[in-house]
């Protein structure tokens, strides 16, 4: 009787303690994962934060220079190009930025031996309004901390690793949080501040709630990264899914790609080429350039919408790039003009991107606040402002349970089985996002060559 009494019981405890090594074994990924991502999280909440409402903060901040008294007639685009060079001597025009309204500046770009400068110009009456480098703007700072821009281009994979780690953060999150047979702190908070639980509960509520808003912002976010995001660009363009590239069959291309001759781009256009103007051939007779004046009507008479950022010619065969991307994604466009002819050689509006490329440019204006209004911002927002509360509970939680002197890693499983199970998970996602996949990797070596057999590093993160 004892034998068969017993059977039951014994063939349910295993599956348990299995169940509670493999909760383990995931807590202490999940632990690895935040260890490394948590400061980086509160940044991009931050400056995610700030960003969502760079309009607004040009609009009270810098009001002196984004806003004029409305006149009675604008001056002609080389005019106000002639004042803004006038302000930074040996600069040249880089780019144009139209008025964006009635009482609106314009915004010329120079290029100069200090790097690029800013100079806001009122259009009524030539008067500067400002003159600043490029990558001292206000917005531009806070998009570059956002992206690590600032400290050079190699720190824009740190960003890659950590929306990678996010999307694993979350997913392990989730299995964590699991009610399996729990009651409590499965959508209420237990507790208060002074104990664990309470943080407990705050870390994974809030963290479950924002769940697909963070994988959201996290895959959306990819989307911008130097390695992984570039690959799925190009990946999209070659299968035809990404900038319509039908457009440029019947025009000859340059070297040049969009970001070589616009400040900022589109995610979907940035690689597109840029056409070439047409050079008459031999014994033809050359016509005279059409100049900025005429470019700035060419683009106007094709509808583009107001506070368009318009770049010369490079060299004898470049053309104007007009160029505009709006929070409503409908008056997204670029235009090239070709310099002798004025002929509108590529024209390229949102309706012309196949369905994929909609789908990531809607991605990214929601990500940026941009897709409905107030609304928009404040979702972002608020789910910047969540993964802070995550990111500062899961640091008092583990201060709270973590042994004097120590850093309190999750113990590590022994089951071969396990580890092979997880291994193989991290493998995929390795392949899908290779720079986590690369760190991860780091990860499991350090922890299982280094922190395993050094006693000293073994007390450390025990």
């Amino acid at each position: 009787m004892s034998v068969i009494s017993d059977a039951p019981a014994l063939a349910a405890a295993e599956p348990s303690a299995l169940a509670q090594r493999l909760y383990r074994a995931i807590w202490r990924w999940h632990f690895f994962a935040g260890l490394l991502a948590v400061p980086f999280m509160i940044s991009l909440a931050i400056t995610g934060g700030l960003y969502l409402f760079n309009d607004e903060i040009d609009a009270s901040l810098f009001r002196y220079r984004n806003y004029v008294a409305v006149g009675t007639a604008e001056l002609l685009p080389s005019a106000i190009v002639e004042k803004a060079l006038a302000a930074v001597p040996g600069g040249t025009l880089a780019s144009y930025r139209t008025p964006a309204g009635k009482d609106r500046s314009a915004r010329v770009t120079l290029a100069s031996d200090a790097g690029r400068m800013l100079v806001f110009v009122d259009p009524y009456d030539g008067a500067v309004l400002d003159t600043l480098p490029a990558n001292q703007e206000f917005n531009q700072v806070v998009e570059d901390l956002h992206s690590l821009d600032y400290f050079g281009t190699s720190w824009e994979r740190i960003i890659e690793v950590v929306a990678g780690f996010a999307i694993v953060l979350v997913l392990t999150g989730l299995y964590l949080w699991w009610p399996r047979n729990a009651t409590g702190g499965v959508v209420s908070v237990r507790g208060t501040p002074a104990r664990r639980v309470f943080w407990r509960d705050v870390h994974a509520v809030t963290g479950v709630f924002a769940s697909v808003l963070i994988l959201f912002m996290a895959f959306s976010g990819l989307l911008w990264s130097g390695f992984w995001g570039a690959k799925v660009n190009a990946t999209l363009t070659a299968n035809g899914m990404g900038y319509p590239v039908e457009l440029w069959d019947r025009v000859p291309h340059s070297m040049l790609i969009t970001t070589d001759v616009l400040p900022k781009a589109s995610w979907l256009m940035e690689n597109a080429p840029v056409p070439q103007s047409t050079v008459p051939a031999d014994g033809q007779k050359a016509l005279p350039p059409i100049g900025l004046d005429n470019a700035v009507k060419i683009a106007n008479a094709a509808g583009m919408l107001p506070g368009y950022e318009l770049s010369p010619p490079s060299d004898q065969t470049g053309v104007y790039t007009a160029a505009i991307y709006p929070a409503d994604l409908e008056y997204e466009r670029t235009i090239h003009i070709d310099q002798y002819s004025g002929e509108r050689l590529v024209d390229t509006a949102f309706a012309d991107y196949p369905a994929t490329g909609k789908a990531i440019e809607w991605c990214i204006n929601v990500h940026k606040g941009q897709e409905w209004g107030l609304f928009n911002q404040l979702l972002m927002l608020s789910t910047s402002f969540i993964v802070i509360a995550m990111s500062v509970s899961a640091v008092v939680m583990w201060w709270k349970r973590r042994p004097k002197g120590r850093i309190g890693v999750p113990p590590a499983p022994r089951e071969k089985r396990i580890y092979l199970g997880l291994w193989a998970i991290a493998a995929v996602f390795g392949v899908l996002f290779p720079l986590t996949g690369i760190t991860i990797l780091a990860m499991i070596l350090l922890d299982q060559l280094v922190i395993r057999f050094v006693p000293p590093l073994r007390r450390i993160f025990s």
